[in-house]
């Protein structure tokens, strides 16, 4: 069994997840396949090392010890993984997706840059809408894909990066908590048809009874950065501010310089995930494992 990492990665996993069905979609396989995995193990061994309980799972004494014995395991491979890779030294250029809050707001140049050292490579972002990188990811025109919005598919796996939130912003001074009734005296700036971002906030709205047709709508835009251009160019109304919701990453500097002015709804919080994604052939590929787990400990947060 020990020539076989796979079932003890699985087994790990589980650990860390502390559940069947979360180590299922970390690793890209059916639900199924974690339990006869793990039951191939526990056959293997004669004993059992995980009992499920009803706020999740608990590893045994057993388990605890296997535990131990597959982490020592996990570090000597991924170490052995970077040793060979420097053997390797392959003349690549690795291709990172973003969509246009991520692309723009949340990978500085800087990160690029670092992420190439760690793997000797060169690195290329391109940044688009959500569903257009996970095409492009399918069609292996990718290699890893930053995405705002969980566009499923069964060939891919999504792993949880980043909570964002969606503030109301104006270019001119507004109330940092707004009621309900405060959203009518604004002038919009949308985004467009089919966007993700309006979908939470149209998702957000109704909850709160809120009516988007009896806003006065300036304009529909596409992305983040066509909002955060309208807005900085529309004239500055303190009777009837112009306002839109973005992302808070797209203008944290903008906030910070006293450019543009942010406020949140009262008593409501609009929070999304962003997302790391990867096509499951991937799962093991050793340049794709380095760039996901440098973003993943934060190193290329805004």
């Amino acid at each position: 069994m020990l020539k076989d990492f796979v079932k003890l990665e699985t087994f790990l996993t589980v650990a860390r997840e502390r559940s069947f069905s979360k180590a299922s979609a970390k690793l890209g396989i059916s639900q199924p396949a974690v339990t006869q995995q793990i039951k191939f193990i526990e056959k293997y061994l004669a004993c059992k090392i995980i009992e499920r309980k009803k706020n999740g799972i608990r590893l045994t004494n057993e388990g605890d010890e296997l535990y131990k014995i597959a982490t020592k395991l996990e570090k000597e491979i991924h170490a052995s993984e970077k040793d060979i890779l420097k053997i390797i030294n392959k003349e690549i250029t690795f291709k990172l997706g973003a969509s246009y809050t991520i692309g723009t707001h949340i990978i500085p140049g800087q990160c690029l840059n670092t992420i190439a050292k760690a793997i000797n490579n060169d690195i290329n972002l391109a940044i688009d809408v959500s569903e257009i990188v996970v095409q492009k990811l399918k069609d292996r025109k990718l290699d890893v894909g930053l995405i705002e919005s969980p566009v499923m598919d069964n060939d891919l796996i999504y792993r949880e990066w980043l909570e964002d939130e969606l503030v109301v912003v104006s270019n001119t001074p507004i109330s940092k908590v707004l009621n309900t009734e405060d959203l009518y005296g604004f002038s919009w700036i949308c985004r467009d048809e089919g966007s993700y971002t309006r979908k939470i906030v149209s998702e957000v709205f109704e909850e709160l009874g809120v009516s988007c047709k009896s806003f006065d709508v300036l304009s529909e835009v596409s992305n983040t950065t066509a909002v955060l251009q309208t807005i900085k160019k529309s004239d500055k109304n303190a009777t009837k501010p112009v306002v839109s919701i973005i992302s808070k990453h797209a203008i944290a500097d903008e906030i910070a310089k006293g450019e543009l002015f942010e406020a949140r709804l009262r008593g409501y919080t609009m929070r999304r995930k962003l997302f790391i994604v990867y096509t499951k052939e991937n799962k093991h590929n050793a340049y794709v494992d380095n760039v996901v787990d440098y973003i993943l400990a934060g190193s290329c947060n805004a």
